[in-house]
């Protein structure tokens, strides 16, 4: 239920997306206890903050291509994700 490494130590958005869903349809159910549903709402919330802060990263990356293009083709520029947003 940890969806959140990859092997090589990133982040997987798709496993952290299917977690996410996993975590809403058991909630949505309502058949846990109270410690439970805050137990994951709580892994849910951060789920969600992983994933924006990972689409975030890839639509910084996206700009930073579209405006270096050079030519008809994109500078690749590497690209540093700002740690101060990260709960790791």
């Amino acid at each position: 239920m940890v969806a959140e490494q990859k092997q090589d130590g990133g982040f997987d958005f798709e496993e952290a997306l299917a977690e996410l869903e996993e975590v809403v349809e058991g909630l949505e159910q309502g058949e846990l206890s109270l410690e439970e549903s805050l137990r994951r709402f709580e892994r849910g919330i951060a789920l969600t903050r992983r994933c924006q802060k990972a689409l975030e990263e890839a639509e910084q990356q996206v700009r930073i291509l579209m405006e270096r293009e050079e030519g008809g083709e994109a500078a690749i520029e590497e690209f540093e994700p700002d740690d101060s947003a990260r709960e790791d």
